[in-house]
C-alpha cells in the first residue's frame, strides 16, 4: 500500500452563528488498499495553544455531499467554539468520532471522504483501526458512531460467553457503568453553570446516558423539588452535601496560563492614586456633544491613556521571549481588555490604539466585549497583545487590588472604583477639598521593566489622567 501525504486548506469566512478560522487539516489519502481511494479528515488544530479539543456536533451525516466551504462540524478548543470548514468537493463516507466527544487529539482520525459517491457504501464497516493511525487506542464509547457504541461490552471479551449467559448479562452489559464523573456534553455543561445548575446525579437522555442541553434545559424549568442537589443541602444522617463544577477547557486553560505566570515572572506591583476629576469633566462635554453616535465610558478614555503612556515609556509595550532569546518590543499599542464570561475570564484585543479616537476605541471595545459574551471571539480577536486592563470599577466596593500578568506581555494594570476623597489644599479654608480618586496598580515583570521603568510609567500614565487634554498630542 502507497500512501500520499496531501493538505487541506479551510479557508476563512464571515462570521455566521459561530466564528470561523482558516487552519491547515492534514488528511492522509489512501490508495490500492483493500477500501477504495480515501482521505482520512484528521481533528484540526484551530488555534495555536490547540493540543485537543471537543467535537461538539456534526452538521453533516454520512453520504452528504461535502463542497468548498461547507461547515461540516462544530468543535470547542482551549477559548471558543469554532466552525469546521471543509476545503474539497466529495461526500462523507464514514465518521469516525460522533457529537459532543471531549478530548479528541489534534491529528486523530475523526471521519473519512471520498471523490465519487459509488464509494460511500464500501465504508459502512471503517474503524479507526482502518485509519492506519488510529489503532493504538480506540475511541470512547460516546465518541464512535451509534452502530459501534450500541454493541455489548461483553463483544470485547477475549472469549465469548455461552448463549444463556450472554443473553442474561445483556441487559447489564447495555447499562451505562457506575461512575462518580458527570458525562456531559459541552455545551451541556456551559448552559448548567450558566443556569446554576449541579448536573450531579442527573441521568441524561443522550447515548450512554450522556446529559444534553435538552436535559439542562428541563431540569431548569422543572420544579425546585426536582430539580438535583445543590451545594450545601443537607442529607439526613450524610455528611454535607457539594458540588462538583466540571472544568471547562477555558478554565483549565486559564489555571495553566496563571500558574505559569506566577511560577516564571519575577513580578512586582506600584500603585498610584490619580485624580479624575478633569477626566470626568472631559467624558460628561464629550457625551453631551456625540448626538448619540457614542457614549464614552471611563475605561474607553483609560484605554486611550494607557496607550499614550505606552509610547512614552515603550519598555513597558514588551514581551520576554525567552526562547527566541530577546525583549520584543511592540511600535503599536494593542491594548488586552479582561473580559468576564460565563466559562471564565477572556481578554479581546484593541490593537493599535495609540493611532485610534476615543470614538473608534468605545465601539470597537464594545463590540468586542459583546462577542466574549456570546463565546463568539476569532482567534485574532483574543491572542496576542502587549499590555492588559483589568478593571473592577464597576465594583463599588473595590478601592485596590493587583492583577496576574497575561504572559508574555510585561504588564497588566488593576483598575479600580473612583471614590470620593479629602486630599490637601492650601487654598481651601480647611486645608482640603473633596477630588475623585481612582487606584491604579500595574504589575510588571521584572525581566523585562526595571522597578524605575515600572515607576516612570506609572507617572507617564498619572500625568495623561489628571491632564486628559494630553491624549490630543
Amino acid at each position: 500500500m502507497s500512501l500520499t501525504f496531501t493538505a487541506l486548506k479551510l479557508a476563512t469566512r464571515p462570521a455566521l452563528r459561530l466564528p470561523r478560522i482558516a487552519a491547515l487539516q492534514y488528511a492522509v489519502r489512501f490508495y490500492a488498499s483493500q477500501f477504495p481511494d480515501h482521505t482520512i479528515i484528521n481533528m484540526p488544530a484551530l488555534s495555536p495553544t490547540m493540543t485537543e479539543g471537543n467535537l461538539v456536533k456534526w452538521n453533516v451525516k454520512e453520504g452528504d455531499q461535502l463542497t468548498p466551504g461547507t461547515c461540516i462540524a462544530e468543535v470547542e478548543t482551549d477559548k471558543a467554539q469554532m466552525d469546521f470548514e471543509f476545503e474539497e468537493d466529495g461526500w462523507l463516507a464514514r465518521i469516525l468520532v460522533g457529537d459532543a466527544s471531549e478530548g479528541v487529539p489534534v491529528g486523530k482520525p475523526i471521519a473519512v471522504y471520498v471523490e465519487e459517491e459509488g464509494d460511500i457504501a464500501a465504508f459502512k464497516d471503517f474503524t479507526a483501526a482502518d485509519a492506519g493511525n488510529g489503532d493504538a487506542a480506540p475511541a470512547p464509547a460516546a465518541a464512535e458512531p451509534a452502530k459501534e457504541a450500541a454493541a455489548p461490552a461483553a463483544a470485547a471479551e477475549p472469549a465469548a460467553p455461552a448463549p444463556a449467559a450472554a443473553a442474561a448479562a445483556a441487559p447489564a452489559a447495555a447499562a451505562p457503568a457506575a461512575t462518580d464523573r458527570i458525562v456531559a456534553s459541552p455545551y451541556a455543561k456551559t448552559l448548567a453553570l450558566e443556569k446554576g445548575l449541579s448536573l450531579k446525579g442527573v441521568v441524561g437522555t443522550g447515548p450512554h446516558g450522556r446529559i444534553t442541553a435538552k436535559d439542562v434545559e428541563a431540569l431548569a424549568a422543572a420544579p425546585a423539588a426536582t430539580a438535583a442537589p445543590v451545594a450545601g443541602a443537607a442529607v439526613a444522617g450524610a455528611a454535607p452535601a457539594f458540588e462538583d463544577i466540571p472544568l471547562t477547557n477555558m478554565r483549565k486553560t486559564i489555571a495553566k496560563r496563571l500558574i505559569a505566570s506566577k511560577q516564571t515572572a519575577p513580578d512586582y506591583f506600584v500603585s498610584s492614586d490619580i485624580s479624575v476629576s478633569k477626566l470626568l469633566k472631559l467624558r460628561k462635554s464629550l457625551n453631551a456633544s456625540a448626538d448619540g453616535r457614542y457614549k464614552l465610558s471611563i475605561n474607553d478614555l483609560v484605554v486611550k491613556a494607557v496607550a499614550k503612556a505606552c509610547q512614552r515609556v515603550p519598555e513597558v509595550n514588551s514581551s520576554y521571549l525567552e526562547e527566541e532569546g530577546v525583549i520584543r518590543q511592540f511600535s503599536s499599542v494593542d491594548v488586552s481588555i479582561a473580559v468576564a464570561t460565563p466559562t471564565g475570564l477572556i481578554t479581546p484585543v484593541v490593537k493599535s490604539c495609540e493611532t485610534k479616537g476615543l470614538e473608534s476605541i468605545s465601539a470597537e471595545v464594545k463590540v468586542l466585549a459583546q462577542k466574549a459574551k456570546d463565546n463568539a471571539l476569532l482567534p485574532e480577536e483574543f491572542q496576542g497583545g502587549s499590555i492588559t486592563i483589568s478593571n473592577l470599577g464597576m465594583n463599588s466596593a473595590v478601592n485596590q487590588f493587583t492583577s496576574i500578568l497575561n504572559p508574555p506581555q510585561s504588564a497588566i494594570l488593576a483598575i479600580s472604583t473612583i471614590q470620593k476623597r479629602a486630599v490637601p489644599d492650601k487654598a481651601s479654608p480647611f486645608g482640603f477639598v473633596f477630588d475623585d480618586i481612582l487606584t491604579i496598580s500595574g504589575t510588571f515583570d521584572h525581566r523585562v521593566v526595571d522597578g524605575k521603568k515600572g515607576g516612570d510609567y506609572i507617572k507617564a500614565l498619572k500625568t495623561i489622567i489628571e491632564n486628559p487634554l494630553e491624549m490630543l498630542l
